[in-house]
């Protein structure tokens, strides 16, 4: 039940968005209603009220006109033409439900992300996060700004994994992308099979028919575990047409590294170590780019880079259809209209 009533709501607050007023200055004549309500009030006299034209001596009929249900339901008839006119003036106004429809033309580009998720990537020198966290974050800003784009993502550590495949539904690449942890945390076999991780990137675009295929591949390592070489993989994406842009995550030197130790959790200085040779030539042997980013805000300037060289060629055509509302409101005006008139001819009649 609470499904359905939240389905409503949303649907009414879409609708509501889509609405718009094709000439809206008409509602500045709403203004004149409290005014002509005004000036029917006069001084010692209440508004609709008129001066009779008989004189009465039966006091016990005034009393039971005073006592009548008739008078008490007066207020109807004025409120019943006001609203009318409140209807009326807003279809003047001509609300119009706009459907637009968007037609793309062009080609985007299919985009596979390869992230390492080996231990090391907790490292703490990308504060306040560690280094996945941070990497997870400007990832989850690249891709809404790829609207257009197929994208995946593959992870790795000891071994590599489909996270999620080619994909134009972000809000779903979204959710899978957070889910992503560390080797340590999802307790599997720890390392950095950089190889492997691009080989699996790479598979997901074999299949693919856009014109610009792309691997963003992130690594904070030397490659030390899988079976495939990591410039094995690279000459099979360039086979594939596959560009690759690599980036080395972490700076130089010692870095802090959270560490369990019994119940307790330490920070320790560790060596960080990336093999940068290795990340050059892969790039290098498919017509991508090597990165090095030692913290956050570096990270973020790299995929702004990728994100301009890496460009869709779509063109928007942009359809809008509208649907006039205005006979949803002078129907029901006009039924106000003829009921309050009705109600002043017949049970709420006033006698002279």
């Amino acid at each position: 039940m609470n499904n359905i009533a939240i389905d409503f709501f949303n649907s009414v607050l879409s609708n509501f968005a889509r609405l718009q007023l094709a000439s809206p200055w008409w509602l500045l004549l709403l203004l004149a209603i409290p005014l002509l309500a005004a000036l029917r009030v006069t001084p010692g006299r209440k508004p609709d009220q008129q001066v009779g034209a008989l004189r009465y001596t039966d006091v016990l009929r005034i009393q039971s006109s005073v006592r009548s249900w008739r008078r008490h339901l007066q207020f109807l008839l004025p409120l019943l033409r006001r609203l009318a006119l409140v209807l009326l003036i807003v279809a003047l106004a001509r609300p119009q439900l706009v459907d637009a429809r968007q037609t793309l033309k062009g080609e985007g580009v299919d985009i596979a992300l390869a992230l390492d998720i080996s231990g090391s990537m907790a490292s703490l020198d990308f504060e306040p996060q560690n280094r996945l966290e941070a990497a997870k974050q400007v990832i989850q800003h690249f891709v809404a700004e790829r609207n257009y784009d197929r994208i995946g993502l593959t992870v790795f550590a000891r071994e590599a994994f489909a996270q999620s495949p080619l994909t134009i539904d972000h809000a779903v690449l979204s959710r899978l992308l957070n889910q992503v942890k560390l080797s340590t945390d999802l307790q599997i076999e720890d390392g950095t099979a950089i190889g492997l991780g691009l080989a699996n990137a790479a598979y997901m675009l074999k299949d693919s028919t856009a014109k610009s295929k792309v691997i963003i591949l992130l690594t904070d390592g030397v490659n030390n575990s899988g079976q495939i070489d990591p410039l094995t993989a690279a000459e099979a994406a360039k086979a594939l047409d596959i560009k690759v842009y690599t980036i080395g995550a972490g700076r130089p030197g010692q870095v802090p590294m959270p560490r369990q130790t019994g119940l307790d959790k330490q920070v320790v200085m560790v060596d960080s170590e990336i093999d940068e040779i290795t990340l050059q030539a892969i790039a290098k042997k498919t017509g991508g780019l090597y990165f090095r980013a030692e913290d956050g805000a570096g990270l973020q300037k790299i995929y702004a880079q990728i994100n301009q060289l890496e460009k869709s060629q779509v063109e928007i055509h942009t359809y809008q259809r509208y649907s006039e509302l205005a006979d949803w409101l002078v129907v029901p005006a006009l039924a106000l209209l003829l009921l309050e008139l009705g109600l002043r001819l017949t049970v709420l009649r006033k006698i002279p």
